[in-house]
């Protein structure tokens, strides 16, 4: 019995030898028509992506390089724009303001955006029923593909009368705060209208991503920690919250790259300074912006100017690009790290 037992374990494990073994076939060559035809189209499809990218790169590059090479690094420093002349050489461009404004706009925005995003996050997966969490995700997924032309309409119509009164409020009683003052008795067109509207805008972004991380938080370390008598907000606290925290930054980190290039929106909301930097009193009807500096002033530009305009959506490009990479760095490496 025992001798039929060991012939029948030799048999099977020649058998096992023999038999092919599962091979993952993603990269390899393609062996029928449809298959080559398949990563032929994924691999043109990838390529043709980085073509477009490098040549729009290469493109703003080479049309802005006179005016560029005419500034030198006060192009992106200076404060004084002066176009529409006949002499070329009396012309000067320089954005720091608009640059500027880009940045306090944008994290503005993402201080208004954050707290609402990851809080509205953790309600549809921790704490909504099935079906209103089901009906908040495809609200949020809906307000993401709203076109921010739409937005700006709705804030300077609708949102803005609102945000008056509140920035009327805030420098009532916080006046004495410097970040408060505001001292021309107008309170409309400013960074913190601005700010508010592009809050609304990332909020759908920073929501998805934190949705999707979150909800990615091992089961077992969630039970576990209720287990130990844990309360609802202390598990989140301690076990999802760290479980999602890259993927959170990530979600954050794109959603600040959407509100550097923001155009429309802010042009309709935002009272453009070309040559004065509104530092830092955000209820003060002035800012910047570069995307909406270039659309404002690209249909009467001269030549030159808009030389200086492609330069500064250069710098706009290269600066919204390097946000996107980090942004994909940080979601990547949190999950690897949840892998692991």
């Amino acid at each position: 019995m025992s001798t039929t037992n060991n012939l029948t374990d030799l048999e099977g494990a020649d058998h096992l030898k023999d038999s092919p073994t599962p091979r993952y076939f993603g990269r390899e060559k393609s062996r029928t028509r449809s298959d080559k035809a398949f990563s032929g189209s994924v691999v043109v499809a990838a390529l043709s992506s980085l073509f477009i990218l490098v040549a729009i790169l290469f493109y703003l590059a080479t049309s802005s390089w006179p005016a560029l090479q005419k500034e030198g690094f006060s192009f992106i420093t200076g404060s004084t724009w002066i176009g529409g002349l006949d002499d070329p050489s009396l012309q000067v461009f320089q954005i720091w303001p608009m640059l500027y404004g880009s940045f306090l706009n944008a994290l503005l925005a993402i201080i208004f955006a954050v707290p609402i995003s990851v809080l509205l996050a953790i309600f549809i997966v921790f704490i909504a029923p099935k079906k209103i969490a089901r009906a908040l995700t495809i609200i949020v997924d809906i307000l993401a593909a709203i076109p921010s032309g739409i937005i700006g309409i709705w804030g300077f119509l609708v949102f803005t009368p609102v945000a008056e009164g509140w920035a009327r409020l805030i420098h009532q009683y916080l006046g004495s705060i410097p970040i408060f003052v505001n001292n021309q008795d107008q309170f409309t067109r400013s960074p913190f209208i601005t700010a508010w509207v592009l809050g609304i805008m990332i909020v759908p972004i920073i929501t998805v991503v934190a949705r999707e991380v979150l909800a990615q938080t091992p089961q077992d370390l969630l039970d576990a920690a209720r287990g130990l008598g844990g309360s609802l907000w202390g598990t989140v606290r301690m076990v999802a919250l760290p479980h999602a925290r890259g993927g959170i930054v990530g979600g954050v980190m794109l959603g600040l790259g959407r509100a550097l290039g923001e155009t429309v929106a802010i042009y309709f909301v935002l009272n453009l300074i070309f040559e004065r930097v509104n530092y830092y009193r955000i209820l003060d009807p002035e800012g910047g912006s570069v995307a909406s500096m270039i659309i404002a002033k690209f249909g009467e530009a001269t030549p030159e100017e808009i030389q200086a305009l492609l330069g500064a959506g250069l710098v706009l490009f290269i600066l919204t690009l390097i946000v996107n990479l980090i942004a994909n760095w940080i979601v990547a490496r949190s999950a690897r790290e949840r892998l692991v």
